[in-house]
């Protein structure tokens, strides 16, 4: 780095960390309660969670008090915590994704910091805190999140531990064995932590990432067998906390269909979730905006400052991508452990050009400019549209859409404008980019889309979820704590059970599928039971007689169905 920087940048090195601490602060935990919890995954997970309350069951992860062995417990043992001490509600459901969110940027901080300097720990936290679907995942209350710090923890500190003589990253790796053994037990630890949170899926990742890595440096610097065995041990010590027990009080049999349904969700499109190869590939460039263009020079330049950390990026990236798009089942955070080192690719190529002094590459300026205003004319046209539903009713095919788009929903007018602020301030920050203005004009394009972010989930998205799932989750509520049961018909939903709050009493007759709805439906039922259905569901009133229409809101139908008097 030029003298001349240095003495410009350096002054501001102590303020870095405060001033990370702050934005996850003040971006990752205000609001999170302003929407409700979205069908299926964050229902699903905070459910569990809430089950876990009810029944003091804290072991056993379950959905609809019957057992659901898709998921290890770490994450519903986390929201149990959150509340614990904060209630049974969407904020504490999604708060630990937001503290992990927090420690997370300050994660990227301490190791920028040793890689580069203060300043690249600095912009490689920025990088993550102001990309769009990295910011929105710490605001949410699914899995992923958690799951990818202990992947990225458990191959940082695999790497710290194995270090090459001649490897340039001499601030990251050292020759002192007692460390390396301790790098060692620690990526067995977060590998371990990694398996109870969603599963071996983590460690895959894991053995598929350094197989590659050493196979690049021709196993010069492979781990000897007693590190091996100390990673072993960990790992197994951590995971036995939930898979031992659960072998002990079920046998071998439960692994067996543990595996099985991760061996489906590989193999199969589970849950109507089959898409092209190219899936993730969409998913990251238009979804990681603005990290995805700014690590393209160094994604994909072979001669750009060739650390071996890069080398690990870069295999981490793009094993991830690969692993992933071959999967049948492909949902949007399946891939979104690649956004961790898309986010360091990013902050060397900043930090790269501040070095060097040199100008950003025009093709990035452009796709800076052409993504940039395809996502502000999104979020422009988004709150005008739900707001004048009449220009776009006419051109939809789907009338649960239509139905959904007239439930009433009040919009001030105003709610457009943040999409044309946006547009304005990303212009700026390229400009700003564009005139060799590096480190201002980053800090403008990071902060105005974690800006955006925030006042968009909280003008805009609990009025759009109004229309698409607000009228059943609501007549859901109004139900929570009456001696009833409640169901849907025609689709699946987790919502009923969380905003029901249904309580084990209430479950032995009813679980959506098979014989246990027909009971519910045609049955001599003891209590009331209620029917949420879409109004695409036509066959229901003439099917099932005995259920009355009770109201229609939005796309939604509600039926009432009351037990026979003898």
């Amino acid at each position: 780095m030029a003298p001349a920087l240095q003495i410009k940048y350096s002054k501001y090195d102590r303020y870095y960390l405060p001033i990370i601490i702050l934005s996850g602060l003040v971006f990752f935990i205000p609001y999170l309660g302003s929407v409700h919890l979205f069908d299926w995954d964050e229902i699903n997970f905070a459910e569990s969670a809430r089950e876990m309350i009810v029944t003091g069951n804290y072991h056993q992860v379950q959905i609809d008090f019957h057992p659901f062995i898709e998921k290890p417990p770490f994450f519903f043992w986390l929201q149990v915590l959150s509340m614990k001490a904060f209630g049974i509600n969407e904020f504490a459901a999604r708060l630990p994704n937001a503290i992990f969110g927090l420690i997370t940027l300050c994660t990227f901080y301490f190791i920028g910091k040793q890689f580069k300097s203060r300043l690249f720990g600095f912009l490689w936290a920025l990088c993550y805190l102001g990309s769009f679907l990295p910011h929105m995942y710490f605001k949410s209350g699914i899995i992923d999140p958690v799951f990818n710090y202990f992947i990225f923890m458990g191959i940082f500190f695999m790497f710290r531990a194995i270090p090459d003589e001649k490897s340039p990253n001499s601030k990251l790796q050292t020759s002192n064995r007692k460390l390396q053994y301790l790098f060692i037990a620690l990526s067995g630890t977060f590998i371990g932590l990694a398996n109870l949170t969603k599963g071996p899926v983590g460690l895959l990742i894991f053995l598929l990432t350094f197989f590659a890595y050493l196979l690049l440096k021709k196993f010069k610097n492979f781990p000897s067998l007693k590190k091996i065995l100390i990673f072993t041990a960990c790992f197994t010590i951590v995971s036995f906390f939930w898979f031992g027990q659960e072998v002990i009080n079920h046998g071998f049999g439960f692994i067996k269909g543990f595996l099985q349904v991760q061996s489906d969700l590989f193999s199969k499109p589970v849950a109507e979730h089959g898409e092209p190869f190219y899936y993730h590939f969409v998913v990251v460039f238009f979804g990681c905006f603005p990290i995805s263009i700014l690590a393209f020079p160094v994604l994909f330049r072979r001669d750009f400052e060739y650390t071996d950390l890069r080398r690990l990026m870069r295999i981490l990236f793009w094993g991830v991508m690969i692993l992933f798009s071959i999967t049948t089942t492909k949902i949007i955070h399946y891939s979104s452990l690649t956004w961790f080192p898309l986010s360091f690719l990013a902050a060397l190529y900043i930090y790269y050009i501040i070095e060097e002094r040199r100008p950003v590459r025009k093709y990035v300026i452009w796709l800076l400019i052409i993504v940039g205003i395809l996502f502000s004319s999104l979020l422009t046209a988004l709150p005008l549209m739900a707001a004048h539903k009449e220009w776009i009713i006419p051109y939809m095919n789907d009338p649960f859409a239509v139905a959904s788009f007239q439930f009433p929903v009040y919009w001030s007018g105003w709610e457009f404008m943040i999409g044309l602020v946006y547009l304005l301030a990303i212009l700026f920050g390229i400009l700003l980019l564009a005139r060799k203005k590096i480190l201002v004009g980053a800090l403008t394009i990071f902060y105005s889309t974690a800006l955006v972010l925030f006042f968009y989930l909280i003008n805009v998205v609990p009025k759009i979820e109004s229309y698409s799932q607000g009228p059943a989750i609501n007549f859901y509520k109004s139900l929570a704590g009456k001696d009833v049961y409640v169901t849907t018909y025609g689709f699946k939903s987790y919502a009923q059970y969380f905003y029901f709050q249904k309580q084990p009493s209430n479950s032995k007759p009813q679980t959506i599928t098979g014989d246990d709805l027909d009971f519910l439906l045609t049955g001599p039922i003891d209590k009331t039971a209620y029917f949420v259905t879409k109004i695409t569901q036509t066959d229901f009133p003439s099917a099932y007689p005995q259920c009355k229409l009770i109201k229609q809101e939005g796309g939604f139908l509600f039926y009432r169905r009351d037990p026979e008097r003898n």
